[in-house]
């Protein structure tokens, strides 16, 4: 009877393990499509809904009430109170409370951009119902090509969270179970290497990474039609690369930790970040400048701008060195310092 390589054997038993485990296997393939289908059709390509203002004072025939009542893109509230206006502005049932007296005020919070919008809209109805005219003529090209809507932004975004999540808590979690299972323990009795050991987790992990991208991506193009506008052999290298950084990461999480308490804390700590400034559902050059150099250095971010540039403008590799060149760094640091701490019980 002929003998398997370890690391094939040691592969062959991460696969099996996952795949008894249905648990791992609804949050690694069916949530992230659940949450581009349910975020997809939130954000679906649409006529924009109006936007809700609220009035109160002393409603003038002649004044921002039958203003705003003639707008189209707005939809008017009356309140018999200025306290009950304010109270449907601090919930969010208004974008802006406009007190009709003189001068007309206009109050709203300038830190939400539905407020500024709204609060454009809602004084040139007023200015225009006052008599003001519009000099220069204008004309309005609305634009839904395919790659400019927040679908098209949120999928290749998806598809690099789901690599980091399902690399650094698949593989993190697997090594902390088989410690506290006594399991790495009886292995210290066999030849087996170290790093034999933590690549089978790697490769294994890459074996669902590919099921896994390829499912968000055929999900993204046939129901929102996203458009993949690069070689398809750039997207599958992307991922790989991608995914090898990141299962550095969760092997590092698994290296020395003892229990699945001190795993998720310590896998918490280094994901949350990256889930909130790395662009996953919003761009990450909202943050102020001054972190900029910090979250261009994540690896989440560097896959993130890595994937968006391939498959919505279709460049090529030659032109994404410099996140490349990031989750290289990410990968090599992360497996190197895993193997030289790891211990098996």
């Amino acid at each position: 009877m002929s003998k398997s390589h370890p690391l094939a054997a040691l592969t062959r038993a991460r696969l099996l393990e996952f795949v008894r485990e249905p648990e791992a296997l609804f949050w690694v393939f069916a949530f992230p499509l659940v949450m581009a289908l349910v975020l997809g059709f939130a954000f679906r390509d649409k006529a924009p809904e109006p936007i809700p203002v609220g009035i109160t004072g002393d409603a003038r025939p002649d004044g921002p009430a039958a203003a705003l009542s003639r707008s189209s893109t707005l939809k008017t509230t009356s309140f018999r109170s200025i306290e009950e206006g304010r109270a449907a502005l601090r919930t969010g049932k208004i974008a802006l409370l406009v007190q009709d007296r003189t001068p007309v005020v206009y109050e709203y919070d300038p830190t939400r951009p539905d407020s500024r919008v709204a609060r454009l809209e809602v004084d040139a109805a007023v200015q225009r119902a006052g008599g003001r005219s519009d000099p220069v003529a204008v004309r309005d090209e609305q634009v839904h090509e395919k790659g400019s809507r927040y679908i098209d932004f949120l999928v290749p975004g998806l598809l690099g969270l789901n690599l980091l999540s399902t690399s650094v808590w698949g593989i993190g979690f697997g090594i902390v179970n088989a410690r506290m299972k006594k399991t790495l323990k009886l292995m210290t009795a066999t030849p087996m290497r170290r790093s034999d050991y933590l690549l089978s987790h790697m490769f294994s992990r890459f074996v669902f990474l590919g099921i896994e991208s390829t499912a968000i991506v055929l999900f993204g193009v046939l129901v929102f039609g996203v458009p993949v506008r690069c070689d398809p052999a750039t997207l599958v290298f992307l991922c790989v690369f991608a995914g090898l950084s990141f299962t550095g990461l969760g092997l590092l999480c698994g290296s020395r930790v003892q229990t699945f308490e001190g795993v998720n804390g310590l896998i918490n700590a280094i994901l949350v970040p990256m889930w909130l400034l790395s662009g996953v559902f919003f761009s990450s050059e909202r943050f102020p400048k001054a972190f900029q150099p910090l979250i261009r250095a994540l690896p989440l971010t560097a896959a993130n701008e890595a994937l968006r540039a391939a498959m919505l403008e279709g460049r090529g590799l030659l032109t994404l060195l410099a996140p490349l060149a990031i989750l290289l760094v990410w990968a090599l640091t992360s497996y190197t310092i895993a193997l030289k701490i790891f211990r098996w019980q």
